[in-house]
């Protein structure tokens, strides 16, 4: 987050349902000076329900289904946390998620939507999927199609969400050629909330899929292959899935507000009945003034009059009142593309409907694919020669360090006073300084944050510095944090400092290291380091010790770069994305242990893969061959790379690189020169000790991989691709 104005308040958005994600829109075209966004949800994206029947149906791929809150974060500005919200401390004003530290708040709101587990009843935890939350539904259904043979499936609930997923999973299984059993259950009358013509309407539906009704039915138990019915046969069930008994989320009935039945009690204003600084809107708020029933279309008519209202709270405006509709268009997909409309009694169903119904819900969703990133910095009218190959946006992590040409070229050579003390190092990732029998490696980073979660992106900067120590066999001691912060009011102050040195203690502890201590400063945006020491009770392991013969060992995959480049611009995915975030956040302790025989090692990080594995040719003296293909990819890295995105080091890291090798010829070649943040290692070791390292890594679940070998001959990199 960069800000022409100092943060004063903090809006803290819980949950990525319907309405925040509008208001996420909204806050992209109309920021509001001085406050920090931020939103919390488990997952980096939200699906959308008036779409889940037809993506049940095999009419929508998980990609249309799905609303990407880490890119609509990125157009409001906004710092997104991927985490679940346990707790509402209100006396500190703090959003409690577990793992991580708390997350203090001006303002609060919550969207959180309902699910439809049924644990009192016996067997569902342990063998039924409830349809909400929509997110897990979604990901094991689209699993359970994968499977092949017959497939039974019972619907307990079967009011008009039970029904539709019952019809599309009809429909679904029986276009994917399976022998479809499908079973539709509920302990009262089916239907019952809908006008006698939308109701027969249904039922004609479910018969001509073949749909089993059972209404009046007294379900005892879920068991892994049947479901149990008082007075029946049981029922053959591979899949049960629940859509019934829908329910508030029970920690909120421990945050002391007023509730009915669970549900947070709200006044016209959106606001809690006792607290005006929370906010609840969609299916976890009860709208005293007005009950209505639990639909999308409240959530997203809420969304303008909450986001005027949040915007009012934290700039001392007036609120504004919200007023839903008596009675609203209900749309309900038929399993094939035909839906069913009614309102006021009269219902219509056919092919249009559906047609009309799809329009609707691709409307909504276009509305967030049309989102832009920030435009790049307009030039004026007269600029110095330079400036215009110079002007675009630079990357964060380690692709905005400096290149390797510069550096080289550069009065960094420049050493001060010669120390017997200090052992010099050809082009090493640590110093070394030796003090009688006393080895310590010392390094430092410091990264430009592309994240605004500071928990986040604290424990990747923690695990980017300690690969300098991991990589040469040292163990970490001591770390000093270095830290510049956005401009923001003394109270956001304390609340960041929370959360990075909460997360720092938690990364060094677990690595075994001590904070000694550290600078803070304010500027223009935030970035974090660390300089950290580490012990070494034998050799180090140095770039400098590779043989001819040895293998190449990598321990994770490479993308952070383009990933992250993408990011920027919007175009990546955003599970791609959290994706890369878990990759980098991942330490390296495990790997460094496992590959304790090593002749070199060195992590990777911002002059690539190919970068960091020419600097162990030029301090070996030795060539090597890397096998392009070998190489494990994050997902997305590559489908990015294909389409041009490129680190803003990229053409640093190319320029040095074509002192060594050719100039890549495909994508995924290039990507060899991608700039890591907090990458893997890479050893050159022998065989036999590769084959151990390797089996020893999976074992802890780490998915090491051989990706090339050191190659006597000239001093060379040889890209196979």
């Amino acid at each position: 987050m960069n800000t022409a104005f100092p943060l004063t308040r903090d809006l803290v958005l819980i949950g990525g349902g319907h309405a925040h994600a509008l208001v996420l829109k909204m806050w992209a075209m109309k920021p509001l000076a001085g406050a920090r966004l931020t939103v919390i949800n488990p997952a980096p994206s939200a699906p959308y329900s008036g779409m889940l029947p037809g993506f049940v149906a095999g009419h929508y791929t998980s990609d249309e289904l799905y609303i990407d809150l880490i890119r609509i974060a990125r157009a409001a500005g906004a710092r997104i946390i991927l985490g679940k919200a346990a707790h509402i401390d209100r006396a500190k004003k703090q959003v409690i998620v577990p793992d991580r530290a708390p997350i203090g708040y001006d303002v609060c709101s919550i969207d959180i939507g309902i699910t439809s587990g049924m644990p009192e009843l016996e067997g569902f935890t342990e063998h039924a999927v409830p349809a909400k939350p929509l997110d897990d539904f979604a990901r094991i259904w689209e699993g359970f199609c994968q499977e092949t043979g017959p497939a039974q499936v019972a619907v307990l609930g079967a009011g008009v969400a039970g029904a539709e997923v019952a019809m599309a999973a009809a429909h679904r299984l029986q276009h994917l050629g399976r022998a479809a059993d499908v079973t539709l259950i509920d302990r009262s009358k089916a239907l019952s909330r809908l006008g006698t013509q939308a109701r027969s309407k249904v039922l004609k539906s479910l018969n001509e899929l073949n749909v089993t009704l059972l209404e009046h039915a007294n379900v005892l138990r879920v068991e892994a292959d049947q479901v149990v019915v008082a007075d029946r046969d049981p029922i053959p069930a591979k899949m049960t899935l629940g859509a019934a008994g829908t329910r508030a989320y029970e920690w909120l009935s421990n945050i002391g507000l007023a509730m009915e039945q669970g549900y947070i009690k709200v006044l016209p204003s959106l606001q809690s009945e006792t607290d005006s600084d929370i906010f609840a809107v969609g299916d976890c708020a009860h709208l005293t003034h007005a009950p209505r029933p639990k639909a999308g279309v409240f959530a997203v008519r809420e969304a303008p009059i909450l986001f005027h209202n949040l915007r009012a709270a934290l700039s001392g405006g007036t609120m504004k009142n919200y007023h839903p509709q008596s009675d609203y268009l209900k749309l309900v997909s038929l399993g094939s593309k035909i839906a069913l409309a009614e309102k006021l009694g009269v219902a219509i169903s056919g092919g249009a409907m559906w047609r009309w119904k799809d329009q609707i819900d691709r409307k909504f969703m276009d509305q967030f694919d049309a989102l832009k990133p920030m435009g790049a910095l307009e030039l004026p009218k007269e600029f110095a020669s330079g400036v215009e190959a110079h002007s675009g946006p630079i990357c964060a992590g380690c692709g905005s360090k400096v290149g390797r040409g510069a550096l080289a070229r550069s009065a960094l050579h420049q050493t001060g006073a010669q120390r017997d003390d200090v052992v010099t190092l050809k082009g090493d990732d640590a110093a070394l300084l030796q003090m009688g029998d006393v080895k310590q490696v010392l390094s430092t980073d410091h990264l430009r944050a592309f994240t605004d979660d500071p928990v986040l992106m604290t424990r990747i900067a923690a695990v980017h510095a300690l690969g300098d120590i991991w990589s040469m066999g040292a163990k970490p001691q001591s770390a000093m944090v270095s830290l510049i912060l956005p401009r923001m009011s003394t109270a956001l102050q304390e609340r960041t400092l929370d959360e990075i040195m909460h997360t720092a203690s938690d990364v060094m502890r677990d690595a075994g290291a001590q904070i000694i201590g550290g600078h803070t400063s304010m500027g223009a945006e935030f970035t974090i380091g660390f300089s950290v020491t580490g012990l070494a009770s034998d050799t180090p392991i140095t770039l400098g010790g590779a043989q001819v013969g040895d293998v190449l060992v990598l321990t994770k995959p490479i993308g952070t770069g383009v990933l992250l480049a993408a990011e920027m611009q919007m175009k990546a995915r955003g599970a791609d994305v959290a994706a890369a975030y878990a990759s980098m956040a991942r330490g390296v302790a495990i790997d460094a242990l496992s590959l304790s025989k090593a002749h070199a090692m060195t992590d990777v990080t911002g002059f690539g893969l190919a970068g960091h594995l020419a600097n162990i040719c030029r301090a070996s003296g030795v060539g090597a061959e890397l096998n392009v293909r070998d190489v494990p990819l994050l997902n997305g890295a590559l489908a990015m790379s294909e389409t041009g995105v490129q680190s803003s080091l990229y053409p640093d890291n190319l320029s040095d690189a074509l002192t060594m090798m050719n100039a890549p010829q495909t994508a995924r070649g290039r990507l060899m020169l991608d700039p890591q943040t907090a990458g893997g290692l890479l050893a050159a070791l022998s065989q036999a000790d590769a084959k151990v390292a390797i089996a020893t890594m999976k074992e802890r679940g780490i998915d090491a991989i051989q990706i090339g070998k050191i190659v006597d001959g000239p001093v060379a990199l040889n890209l196979i691709e």
